[in-house]
């Protein structure tokens, strides 16, 4: 059997498989039903190995062993194969999601409250700033800032921008109590029913044409993009990020200037 190793290692990647794996799970979706030591001879995998390897990708629901003598073994249907790890990376998540709330209620959450008062305390407020380096890392970023939020938030945006973060604007402002939100943004035909639903949770004005990005929340914490989201890829897009109510408050003045005059 001559598989592509980029094949390979794209199933690898996707059914997170390793090597020995990935290589009897194709020999045997190729023959339909094969022992071990036929899959070990086509897939080049030593013999040692196939029958631990047999025996992982049956207790993952890639393969059925077939009653009767000599063992053989039976390749699932590939979209059966797909249901079954979908299924199990969600069970995953939703136990890993399960145990991180758990952890709020426990003793060793509020150690590392605490951890963290304690090391902030020394940090000179100047230097509460960072560099983000990623688009999606920067939404994480940023909608952080706006669930916290507890007096204001702004938020100057591209119309691509806008429709990239809607999802978690939507969904953070939604939950904000006495919030007041600003959002400047350049309205258009493909964003204008997301504006219109935005507008349920705070105030939109247009522009024509967007040159910043930013978000300022309760006049003290600010993160805002370097470059135009139209000439950066996603991976590549930088934020800073910073912590100071003497910058950020300027910048809210500035903004609200501007709003006024919308």
């Amino acid at each position: 059997m001559i598989v592509k190793e980029d094949f390979l290692k794209k199933l690898r990647s996707a059914f997170d498989l390793n090597e020995y794996e990935v290589k009897i799970w194709t020999a045997l979706l190729s023959r339909g039903v094969s022992s071990a030591g036929e899959l070990s001879e086509i897939s080049n995998v030593p013999r040692s190995r196939s029958y631990d390897v047999l025996e992982t990708l049956e207790k993952k629901g890639f393969v059925m062993m077939k009653l009767g003598k000599p063992i053989k073994y039976m390749a699932v249907k590939p979209e059966e194969v797909l249901k079954r790890v979908k299924s199990g990376l969600t069970r995953q998540a939703e136990e890993r999601v399960k145990m991180l709330d758990d952890v709020k209620s426990t003793d060793l959450y509020k150690e590392l409250q605490s951890l963290h008062e304690v090391g902030i305390k020394k940090v000179d407020p100047s230097t509460l700033s960072g560099a983000i380096r990623g688009r999606s890392k920067i939404y994480d970023q940023m909608e952080s800032m706006v669930r916290n939020a507890t007096k204001s938030v702004i938020i100057m945006t591209t119309a691509k921008g806008l429709q990239e973060k809607y999802d978690m604007l939507k969904s953070s402002l939604k939950k904000l109590k006495n919030v007041n939100v600003k959002i400047v943004t350049q309205v258009t035909k493909e964003n204008k029913d997301l504006v219109d639903e935005l507008k349920k949770y705070a105030q939109v004005k247009n522009v024509e044409k967007v040159n910043s990005r930013f978000c300022i929340v309760d006049g003290k914490e600010l993160i805002f993009m370097m470059m135009d989201d139209d000439k950066v890829h996603e991976n590549y897009d930088i934020g800073i990020w910073v912590d100071t109510n003497y910058f950020a408050s300027a910048l809210e003045q500035m903004f609200n200037l501007t709003w006024n005059g919308l």
